[in-house]
């Protein structure tokens, strides 16, 4: 699978977090408006976002299947999304 077919699905995962988060947001509009930090990497504040854990797994899973992603990869995309600036989960 091409890198730009996974940036495209890791893009679209974290539009539909977002989206579905409380309060709801857009992603892009974030990332627009992310503070640059002093290694000049974006700063989403992804701890003021919320979302149910089972909606999130589903969003992550939904995806994988759109894009095809298999094994290995879909491994390391669910890692990505999870380690990466997604809404930390309701209690």
């Amino acid at each position: 699978m091409k890198q730009e077919k996974i940036d495209q699905a890791i893009l679209e995962c974290y539009q539909e977090l977002y989206k579905n988060s409380e309060p709801s947001a857009d992603f892009s509009e974030l990332v627009a408006n992310a503070k640059i930090n002093q290694f000049g990497q974006k700063e989403i504040d992804y701890m003021s976002y919320e979302i149910d854990e089972k909606l999130h797994n589903s969003i992550i899973e939904s995806t994988i299947k759109k894009y095809k992603i298999k094994n290995l990869l879909a491994t390391q995309f669910r890692n990505a999304i999870n380690l990466g600036c997604s809404p930390k989960f309701k209690k």
